[in-house]
């Protein structure tokens, strides 16, 4: 009678969590669809979509942002995000915040700082928001001056902290990163209003049956590649010498290994590529009257081949700066040699370290090449199928990203709880000098 009320338990506990998990991301999304007070979000969405910052705007929505509907919950989780990376990039860059990076009570004052930091950012970009709706876009604000200022920079700024503790809360009480998923669930929203858009391109005739198979079919294969991609990896062999413990205990000797992914870098280099890029246009829609802004922004067209082949080598070069930062070599080194592991035909400490390296570097080229090709995806099916293409090679690698580290906490949640369960049942009992029974 214990083995089925502890099977239902532990079926509890998960379901809890992802009941937990699937009413917060309700509870965002809901509050994604509230507009801010005092915007005229039509007049707003107007401006955007027929001025140069339209890729600014399309990014920040990307990952999680509501900026083109000026949404309470407008700044999304970018704040939070824009934080992370900065102190992320401080550890690789400076001593100390690195030294700090590498025990609990540092890191816990890194979260702290960085909780700290969202909130400072989500001011500014709030108030810049807001005189740029107020100042930028006629007849976008009804009642302008201080009063819509301070109101909506109290607005964003709240909406920002409650979207920062929101993710929290889904990463401790619920399953799977909570900040990812609110991304993803955000790039999720769009599916429906993409899928309407498709039915009406097909009603007049703006594109065949056929082209929406051929759509179709690049979806998937592009899901499926990027699966694949997202797994791959290539793993470092580590072998880890007999040790005599004391007492006349041994531990034995064993293989094992660190994985190199294709992808660590994640989206991380396609961000920043796109950020650079899109400056231009940007600062154009801002400053009309500079020539040299709107030269660079006709150069930098979207689509076009010197688009494609700067944005492909800043992809590239993202790619190694990144991998550089979170993945230090001289610190894997330096752990291997103080526990007696090292790599097979490599000798310790700095040989090691430049090994590392260069299996780096071999790793990453590919990596980045296709990070660069899965983000200039839809710009090639536009141009084939002659219509605007939906989906982003960016929002695939999150989603892809995402839900494969949402299943994989899942399955081992479930198997944890197997695990604790069969040890529960009954009696285990241990071989050696004597015989115990648990």
């Amino acid at each position: 009678m214990t083995a089925p009320n502890m099977s239902l338990g532990i079926d509890g506990e998960l379901r809890r969590k992802l009941l937990f998990t699937g009413l917060a991301l309700l509870v965002y999304r809901i509050g994604a669809h509230i507009a801010a007070p005092g915007v005229n979000v039509q007049a707003l969405a107007d401006f955007i979509n027929n001025s140069a910052a339209k890729g600014f705007f399309g990014l920040y929505d990307t990952l999680g942002g509501g900026l083109t509907r000026a949404t309470i919950l407008a700044l999304g989780i970018m704040p939070y995000i824009s934080a992370s990376i900065i102190f992320q990039l401080m550890g690789g860059l400076i001593p100390q915040v690195q030294k700090l990076q590498r025990d609990e009570d540092g890191r816990k004052k890194i979260t702290q700082w960085t909780r700290y930091a969202t909130i400072g950012i989500a001011l500014a970009q709030s108030y810049t928001f807001a005189l740029f709706v107020e100042r930028q876009i006629p007849g976008a604000v009804a009642s302008p001056g201080p009063g819509f200022l301070a109101t909506m920079v109290l607005v964003l700024t709240t909406g920002a902290i409650f979207v920062m503790w929101l993710g929290e809360q889904i990463t401790e009480r619920g399953i799977g990163n909570g900040m990812s998923l609110l991304i993803t669930f955000s790039i999720l929203d769009r599916l429906w209003p993409a899928m309407i858009q498709m039915v009406q391109y097909v009603q007049t005739n703006v594109v065949s049956a056929i082209g929406v198979v051929a759509y179709l079919a690049i979806i998937l294969a592009v899901v499926a590649l990027t699966v694949s991609m997202t797994m791959a990896a290539r793993r470092i062999p580590i072998q880890v010498p007999r040790k005599v413990m004391g007492r006349g205990r041994i531990q034995e000797g064993k293989k094992t290994f660190i994985p190199v992914r294709l992808l660590t870098a994640s989206v991380m280099p396609i961000i920043f590529a796109q950020t650079i890029i899109i400056v231009p246009g940007t600062l154009a829609s801002f400053a009309p009257d500079s020539s040299i802004l709107r030269e660079l922004q006709s150069f930098f067209t979207p689509g076009e081949l010197p688009y494609m082949l700067t944005f492909t080598i800043l992809t590239v070069l993202f790619s190694y700066f990144y991998i550089s930062i979170v993945f230090p070599t001289v610190d894997i080194a330096e752990n291997l040699k103080k526990q007696g592991a090292f790599v097979p035909g490599v000798k310790p400490g700095q040989a090691t370290a430049d090994y590392v390296d260069g299996v780096l570097a071999r790793v990453t080229l590919p990596g980045a090449l296709f990070l660069a090709g899965i983000a200039l995806v839809p710009f090639l099916v536009s141009r084939g199928l002659g219509f605007q293409s939906a989906f982003g090679g960016t929002s695939v690698l999150i989603v892809v990203g995402v839900l494969l580290d949402t299943i994989a906490q899942i399955e081992q949640h479930r198997t944890l709880r197997k695990y604790d369960s069969l040890m529960m049942k009954g009696r285990v009992r241990f071989r050696g000098r004597q015989q115990r029974y648990i």
